[in-house]
């Protein structure tokens, strides 16, 4: 008899599992897949380089109970993100910051006199809608073009104009020259990988984990007390309203006998090829190798369900089942999949924390 079955490897079952488990639950943790780590797991390939099987994560954070809690199991490469994004040719930061605009427009701004800039080319009053209207309004129509359209096509297989303007709103814009692409306190990766880390967090007398385990199979043959459960909330209740849509993305991986590719971790292609972007693991892990591995990020609609898709009917079609979830007993819903949002990392982990909290309190 286990106090909880939580199903789902990655970063908010085993937040879970970790905390039940230190509070003196016993845990039993599965995942239909061969290995642990959910989305965030890493492995050295053939050639020695440390990759992400389900492309870039990079760890950032301005809660310091999530960056505490994870530093428990792993200390830290000091990592802080930089991206640049091929525009007319050029590689310019991103997000856009007074040296884009510079780059781009031949001219000599500086952070003391940008606003001029975007004064003169944003739309501040007209009514946001949708992804589009979100950009436009702050930095006008051009840059929009240049850096989002195409981009939010690829990734979508959407117009902006069809998706909701969370899709945009998280994209800073910098009246500065920071250049970097997360602005948050505490930035790094796993020294060891997310691999190790999350077999830390699983080392505990308590936990017991099972692979290549579906709960389909298992349901009925296993005694617990509570589910949690961080997959799809649809498929748990067998799509009965229907099916919640999800981008996926293919990754092409390429190994190089040389020891840099790019100049910095990650270059967008938004206008550009079919691919979104291109990222170098060496720079972000600060592993020495004289070769380099790249990832090329083909979005998709078939797949592994990575981004759920953000438009106002598919938040509809989510409620009914959180509203089936709610009139459960001792059935409790996590993660991306679970909550059908995109959150970061740390938003896993936060989230995670804060539901072994309230069922603590129970």
């Amino acid at each position: 008899m286990f106090d909880y079955l939580i199903v789902g490897c990655g970063l908010s079952g085993v937040t879970c599992a970790r905390l039940l488990a230190e509070n003196g639950h016993r845990v039993l943790i599965i995942d239909k897949r061969n290995h642990i780590g959910g989305n965030v797991y890493d492995y050295y390939n053939e050639d020695g380089i440390l990759v992400h099987k389900y492309g870039p994560h990079i760890f950032h954070t301005k809660h310091k109970q999530v960056w505490d809690f994870l530093s428990r199991f792993t200390p830290w490469h000091y990592y802080q993100h930089r991206v640049l994004s091929l525009v007319r040719g050029k590689l310019v930061p991103m997000p856009i910051n007074v040296d884009t605009i510079n780059m781009l427009y031949n001219t000599n701004y500086s952070s003391e006199n940008i606003r001029e800039f975007y004064d003169k080319v944003k739309q501040p009053d007209i009514p946001v809608t949708n992804a589009r209207d979100m950009v436009v309004k702050n930095i006008g129509l051009e840059l929009y073009e240049l850096f989002f359209k195409g981009y939010t096509k690829k990734q979508w297989d959407l117009d902006a104009e069809e998706l909701d303007p969370e899709v945009t709103a998280r994209i800073p814009i910098r009246y500065n020259r920071d250049d970097r692409y997360f602005e948050d306190r505490y930035q790094g990766m796993p020294r060891y990988g997310y691999t190790k880390m999350v077999a830390n967090m699983l080392d505990h007398p308590l936990i017991h984990v099972m692979l290549n385990t579906d709960f389909a199979v298992i349901q009925g043959k296993i005694a617990y007390d509570k589910l949690i459960y961080t997959g799809p909330i649809d498929a748990f209740f067998d799509y009965k309203y229907g099916k919640l849509p999800y981008r996926s993305i293919e990754f092409q991986f390429e190994t190089l006998d040389c020891t840099y590719y790019q100049e910095v971790a990650t270059v967008n292609y938004p206008n550009d090829y079919d691919f979104t972007r291109i990222t170098e693991f060496k720079h972000m892990t600060g592993q020495i190798h004289p070769k380099t591995t790249i990832v090329r990020e083909y979005p998709c609609s078939e797949g592994e369900p990575y981004y759920p898709i953000p438009k106002a009917e598919n938040k509809s079609l989510y409620a009914k089942y959180r509203k089936e979830a709610e009139s459960g007993k001792n059935l409790y819903f996590t993660g991306r999949l679970g909550l059908y949002q995109y959150f970061n990392m740390d938003i896993v982990v936060k989230e995670a924390m804060e539901l072994v909290d309230s069922l603590l309190k129970k």
